[in-house]
This record gives C-alpha cells, sequence and structure tokens, in this order.
C-alpha cells in the first residue's frame, strides 16, 4: 500500500513516514498543498495523511479539489485544530477521517486501516446542461455525443459553472476556484480562458450554453432537459 504524507513540519514528517514504514506500508513525503495535489493526480497513492495548514494549498482546498475531479482515494486530515467547525469543514469537504493533534499511534493506525478498508469514494455523477455532459471521474466532456478536449483550467472552469448551472459565479470565485486562493491572476486572463472554453463548447452551435454577466462573472444555461 502507498500513503502520501503531507506535512510541512519536517519532523512530523519524518515521524510519521516512520510510523507508516514500520507498519508496512510505502509512504511518500511532501510538504506542500500545491505538489501533494499534483502528486495525488498521478494516481498512485491507496491513501494521503493530509495536514491542513500547509504553504501551496491548505488541506481543506487540496481534498476539496481532489473530490471535485472524481479523485477518490481516501484521506485522513491531520491538525492541531480540534474545534468542531473544523472537523465538520474537513468532513464535508470530502475527508474519510479527521485525526487532530497530538494522537496516538495505535489510533492513526486504526483510522488509517479503516479508511483503506473503505476503499476509494464514490465517484461524483456525471454533471449535465442540455446537451453538454462532464464526467468529473473521466474527466470527459461532450456536447451532443461529441467529445470535447479541454485542458485542466478549462476543465476546471467548466466544472465550477455546472455545479453553479444557472447561476451567476462571480468573477472572483472563479478565479479562487480555479487557480487558488493564493494565486495573483489578473481578471482579463480570466476572460482569455472563458473565450477558449467558450469556442469548444458553444463555437457553431446554433444555442450558447455559456453566459457572460457584464461585471459580475459567468454563467452556464441550464438549457431544457
Amino acid at each position: 500500500m502507498q500513503i502520501l504524507v503531507v506535512e510541512d513540519d519536517r519532523k512530523m514528517a519524518a515521524i510519521l513516514r516512520q510510523t507508516m514504514e514500520e507498519e508496512g506500508y510505502r509512504a511518500t513525503v511532501t510538504h506542500n498543498g500545491a505538489d501533494a495535489l499534483a502528486m495525488a493526480r498521478a494516481g498512485r497513492f491507496d491513501l494521503i495523511l493530509l495536514d491542513v495548514l500547509l504553504p501551496g494549498a491548505n488541506g481543506f482546498d487540496v481534498v476539496n479539489r481532489l473530490r471535485e475531479e472524481g479523485i477518490g482515494v481516501p484521506v485522513v486530515m491531520l491538525t492541531a485544530r480540534d474545534a468542531v467547525g473544523d472537523v465538520v469543514r474537513g468532513l464535508n469537504v470530502g475527508a474519510d477521517d479527521y485525526v487532530t493533534k497530538p494522537f496516538s499511534v495505535d489510533e492513526l493506525l486504526a483510522r488509517v486501516r479503516a479508511a483503506l478498508r473503505r476503499g476509494p469514494a464514490s465517484q461524483p455523477p456525471v454533471l449535465r446542461a442540455g446537451d453538454l455532459a462532464l464526467n468529473p471521474g473521466t474527466r470527459e466532456v461532450t456536447r451532443a455525443g461529441q467529445l470535447l478536449l479541454l485542458t485542466r483550467t478549462e476543465f476546471a472552469l467548466l466544472e465550477t459553472l455546472l455545479r453553479r448551472r444557472g447561476q451567476v459565479v462571480e468573477r472572483e470565485a472563479l478565479i479562487e476556484h480555479v487557480w487558488g486562493h493564493d494565486a495573483e491572476i489578473e481578471s482579463n486572463t480570466l476572460d482569455a480562458f472563458v473565450r477558449l472554453l467558450r469556442a469548444k463548447v458553444d463555437g457553431g452551435r446554433p444555442r450558447s450554453l455559456i453566459r457572460t454577466v457584464r461585471g459580475v462573472g459567468y454563467s452556464i444555461d441550464p438549457a431544457e432537459e
């Protein structure tokens, strides 16, 4: 079993790695949330031990992005925070379990074994608007049965709009969701990517689904089912 340990405290990361390896797991360590996302997307891991307070992207953001992309690898979150609100937030964004520091090795290993037994989270449903379909699990997008080849950024934009189908998604919310809350993205960069996405989704079709709400943001027309 392959375990990804995501912990910015290097001493704690070393302890976690040793603990996992002594239990017979193969452990890989990273100290950055953005790196954890990239590594998890490669699909090599059976479970992720994920700290909350991380550089690059915090633990909540990491697990939320993984679940939205259809990556169901079990996640056990680790943090010194023990407030009920933090526990609930971690579980709501898709974590399988939540262990607060300090914790006993026996408790941690018991939770890891339980998460591994449950296996990956179920795949999310296909998102639709009219004849447009996006599968978060396979990352396949079609319109009227025709496969659309999207970049990762275009896919993230479209998925965000489809998850709030019929609602106007504000520009700031789109930028934060697609690039992260720490990213310094110019507003015209968002517009450029939406133009590229619109050309693929709506180009040459009698009905346009992507709508611009000037001065506010963008939306996906719910269309007629």
